[in-house]
C-alpha cells in the first residue's frame, strides 16, 4: 500500500514537472481616442486609435483572409473583421507594444430617423487564438 502510495505520487511529480507552465498570453489593448463623436453617414469615417501590448509578438496575420482584429457596432449583430499583418517577424518571441489606427468607412442609419447613437466593441486575436480584452468607444452619433 505504502509502495503503491510512493509510486503515485512519484508519476505525480514526473507529470507536473513535464508540463510546461506558461501565463496566459493574450494581447491587452486599450482605447487612446477616436477621430469624432458625430459622423455624417456614409461621407464620414470613424478612425479608432487603439494602443496593443504582446509579449510574444504573435499579433497579425501572413494570410490575408485570417482576420485579427474584431470591431462590433453595438447596434448589428455582427462584427467587422479587420486584417492586422504581424507585429513582429513571424516565429519570433519578442513582446511588441504599438497603436493601430482603424478606419471604419461607410458607417449608416439602420432606421429612419435623423441619427442614431451606437458604440463599437474591439477586440483583438493573436495567432495563438487568444483574444484581447474588449473595449469600447464612447457613443458616436451617426447623422443623415
Amino acid at each position: 500500500m505504502m509502495t503503491r502510495l510512493i509510486g503515485y505520487a512519484l508519476l505525480s511529480i514526473m507529470l507536473s514537472a513535464c508540463r510546461k507552465e506558461t501565463p496566459e498570453e493574450a494581447p491587452v489593448i486599450r482605447l487612446i481616442d477616436v477621430n469624432a463623436t458625430t459622423i455624417m453617414q456614409f461621407s464620414d469615417s470613424l478612425v479608432i486609435n487603439i494602443e496593443y501590448e504582446d509579449a510574444n509578438g504573435d499579433i497579425g496575420e501572413t494570410d490575408p483572409d485570417k482576420n485579427a482584429l474584431r470591431i462590433k457596432d453595438r447596434r448589428l449583430t455582427e462584427a467587422d473583421l479587420y486584417f492586422i499583418k504581424p507585429l513582429a517577424p513571424p516565429g519570433s518571441n519578442i513582446r511588441v507594444k504599438g497603436v493601430i489606427s482603424v478606419k471604419v468607412r461607410n458607417t449608416f442609419l439602420l432606421g429612419t430617423g435623423n441619427a442614431e447613437i451606437t458604440n463599437f466593441d474591439i477586440r483583438l486575436s493573436d495567432r495563438a487564438g487568444h483574444w484581447s480584452n474588449s473595449i469600447s468607444t464612447p457613443e458616436i452619433t451617426i447623422k443623415k
